[in-house]
């Protein structure tokens, strides 16, 4: 296995197993290293980033545009060698029609020249309002255009005509820059506005719906005005419309039918909203090792956002279109290659009492509770090389703090990137379950039901579930709520099946997709409900925890997981890997195997690229939280069947794709296991790698693969915490050998990324 310095060449995909159908400072650095990172190369780079929270005029407002700006901001300083005084921003109350495209005029147009690298960012609501010259059918309907909302674009609105800033402007704008290094990025959608589950949506509630909507005599002026300028005809501008963009490349959050989500993440002082597009996007940016095109770029990028939508839980998938002729699918995003190593984090500043300031750009969606307290970060020089280390006390949103190790103080400042070395997860993780308002007056009832006040039993039942409001102020990984019409037609636009009828009570994700076989009688009261709920409450709980530990991007070990259906070349693969490839297959690798039929045969591989033995076990997990053991499954010797030699191979024997209504997965005695969906749905493969045996949570695991075996009524024949426990227990065998090389904080588990590869591949499953 070739040791190529670089960190991983696939972005994780991420854990989406209950998002059943969905397809992201001006400071200086000390010395000459900060300046080279810096540096223009030849040509200027300029960058308009524009964020709407709060709107004027009674439009729903957002919350996480403004953390999009930031995002987008400390990436392009930090990564891309942006210089912070081309940066400008406009949010909320600033970002009037009249100052974006005055900011665009003069920021961009008036100051790019041929070559300079220009980027325009957008999040905020979208909306359609009628074309008077239309090129196509928009969202489905003939004769409408796709807009953006500045914050007034529904202020002082007479006779509908709305004050958006159509997409043709937007052609005409980019049109009239004098580079082709364009990057326009939009966070946004056009249709599906208001709220779903406990995500917004980034559409504007309007009469769009009825038709009525028209571009306003401000905006038909300003398009002519460009025109001018072009010296295009009105003909001549339709033809360039109907080839494709004006300028460079364009990326939107979502397909014309899709939703933006809007969505929030972790909770407490942690908490934050984001744009899943944005988020993903940036994340995805921060751990890449290197410059890679476009093309592979956009494919990674759609798998990534699954990472995030497993907060969001939206159908969300990305799109984006090249200037027509141009190959600029092979050119690198913001046509500029990275200036600095891959990171989780960049030093933004200090604080008064001496902690560290840090921005987490780089940590995934699912892995935020393990960056709460107790990390612990390698300080890295321009080479990627450890020259100190930071321990981090806390997190407010992505603005990290910690304290630095003493022979680190001397040699930190602004600037300087942090990647993780121990994540921290906390020894009492909770699912937290929004009580959906489709529960009526049994809101309460279920709140009490789950925490449990009113009697032990109900306590121990639900110990470590959360119940939480769905109002924005926290956020749930599940709703428990009542089947509506509304969750009938997300279902059934899903394929989703088994999800109950009308008025049942079941556990949906944030963005109201049904969670597969959760669902009980239409006349089942809530308690009911919930005592049936609980064992899938656990496997839920279960599952989250265990996902606290996924690093496949930021693992130091040199181990790799190829998942392949046996009759087809197409190929998944996970690499653990700051410091490994395995080339041969680089250019099969992807995050999901699309349109993987069941009844498919796969089969699993790992590669020990390590000088050491390492120690593997293999799980896979259902939609609605079902576990199996995939390896190991000959429990005669529990300890020794799991080692890998260096050098060498594991196959884990064919495996079949079966079909059972009932369950997710089911395993039978021999070394083969069967994959079962009904309908069409993820499955996911979790792959643990140790440096050290894993005594105590291999015997937790021969619990569940006896379990299945027996084919009980639950879905791995443990009862109430058991699951919990067989993972917990996992979690305290990857810590202890944390701590026989490492100081961590008590509260926490420390999970080494040199000790330890955690790696997820997901698998969509469709119907024959």
């Amino acid at each position: 296995m070739a040791n190529l310095k670089r960190r991983h060449f696939l972005q994780a995909a991420g854990s989406t197993l209950a998002a059943i159908g969905l397809s992201q400072l001006d400071v200086r650095r000390q010395g000459d290293r900060y300046a080279r990172a810096l540096a223009q190369p030849t040509n200027r780079k300029l960058a308009l980033l524009v964020g709407v929270n709060q709107y004027a005029g009674g439009v729903t407002p957002l919350r996480g545009c403004l953390t999009d700006v930031r995002m987008q901001k400390e990436l392009l300083v930090h990564r891309f060698g942006f210089d912070p005084a081309n940066i400008l921003t406009l949010e909320n109350q600033a970002a009037t029609r009249q100052n974006l495209l005055g900011a665009f005029e003069s920021h961009l147009i008036d100051q790019a020249q041929p070559g300079d690298v220009v980027v325009f960012h957008f999040s905020g609501h979208g909306s359609l309002v009628r074309d008077p010259d239309p090129i196509a059918i928009a969202n489905g309907v003939e004769g409408y255009n796709g807009s953006l909302l500045p914050y007034d674009a529904r202020l002082n609105v007479t006779d509908n005509r709305v004050n958006d800033i159509m997409g043709k402007t937007l052609f005409l704008l980019m049109a009239n820059l004098k580079t082709d290094q364009v990057t326009v990025m939009l966070d946004s959608c056009h249709s599906g506005g208001g709220t779903r589950g406990d995500l917004i949506m980034r559409a504007v509630e309007s009469r769009i719906a009825l038709g009525d909507a028209e571009p306003s005599a401000l905006e038909l002026a300003e398009q002519e005005r460009w025109l001018s300028r072009l010296g295009w005809s009105p003909a001549q501008l339709k033809g360039e419309r109907s080839r494709g963009i004006a300028k460079g490349v364009a990326l939107g959050s979502a397909q014309a039918n899709q939703l933006a989500a809007d969505a929030s993440f972790g909770e407490g002082a942690g908490q934050f909203h984001a744009g899943a597009f944005t988020y993903a996007l940036t994340r995805y940016l921060w751990q890449q090792p290197s410059s890679l095109p476009l093309d592979r770029v956009f494919v990674d990028l759609a798998r990534s956002t699954r990472d995030v939508a497993n907060s969001a839980r939206v159908v969300q998938s990305p799109i984006y279109e090249v200037e027509p002729g141009r190959n600029f699918g092979q050119e690198p995003l913001f046509f500029s290659r990275p200036q600095t190593p891959a990171a989780e984090a960049v030093v933004v500043g200090a604080e008064a009492s001496g902690e560290v300031k840090f921005w987490l750009g780089g940590v995934s969606s699912q892995s935020l509770s393990a960056f709460e307290s107790g990390a612990i970060f390698s300080v890295v020089d321009g080479n990627g090389n450890e020259i100190g280390q930071v321990e981090q006390t806390r997190r407010v949103g992505l603005e990290g703090y910690g304290t630095l190790a003493n022979s680190t103080r001397e040699q930190i400042a602004a600037g300087q990137l942090l990647r993780e070395r121990v994540r921290g997860v906390p020894t009492d993780l909770t699912l937290r379950v929004g009580l959906d308002a489709s529960l009526g007056a049994d809101v309460e009832t279920a709140r009490w039901s789950m925490t449990g006040p009113q009697g032990p039993s109900q306590l121990a039942t639900f110990n470590r579930i959360q119940p939480v409001a769905v109002d924005g102020s926290q956020s749930p990984h599940y709703l428990l709520g009542r089947m509506t019409e509304q969750g009938l037609a997300i279902a059934a636009a899903e394929a989703v099946r088994d999800v109950g009828e009308m008025g049942s009570i079941g556990l949906f994700t944030p963005g109201l997709v049904a969670i597969r076989a959760s669902f009980g009688e239409p006349d089942e009261s809530i308690g009911s409900a919930i005592q049936r709920l609980n064992p899938t409450l656990k496997l839920l709980l279960a599952g989250q925890v265990l996902r606290s530990v996924l690093n496949s991007d930021t693992s130091n070990l040199k181990v790799e997981v190829v998942v392949q259906p046996v009759d087809s070349d197409l190929a998944v693969g996970r690499s653990a890997s700051r410091g490994s490839q395995v080339g041969m297959v680089a250019q099969r690798l992807e995050g999901v195997v699309q349109a993987l039929r069941s009844g498919s045969e796969i089969v699993v591989t790992v590669a020990n690229g390590e000088p050491r033995n390492l120690y593997v076990a293999i799980l896979a997990i259902g939609s609605s939280g079902s576990m199996a053991v995939l390896h190991p499954t000959d429990w005669d010797s529990p300890e020794s069947e799991p080692l890998l030699e260096p050098g060498q191979q594991l196959a884990i024997p064919r495996q079949e794709l079966g079909r059972d209504p009932n369950r997710d997965y089911c395993a039978n005695p021999s070394k083969a296991f069967h994959l079962c969906l009904s309908s069409s749905g993820y499955a996911e493969i979790l792959t643990l790698v140790s440096t050290s045996p894993l005594r105590d949570a291999l015997r937790g695991l021969r619990q569940i693969a006896a379990a299945n075996n027996t084919r009980s009524g639950d879905p791995i024949g443990l009862q109430n915490d058991d699951p919990v426990n067989v993972i917990d227990t996992l979690l305290g065998d990857i810590d202890r050998t944390t701590r026989g090389d490492t100081t961590v904080r008590g509260g926490v588990r420390g999970v080494d990324t040199t000790q330890l590869a955690a790696l997820s591949t997901l698998i969509q499953v469709v119907e024959n």
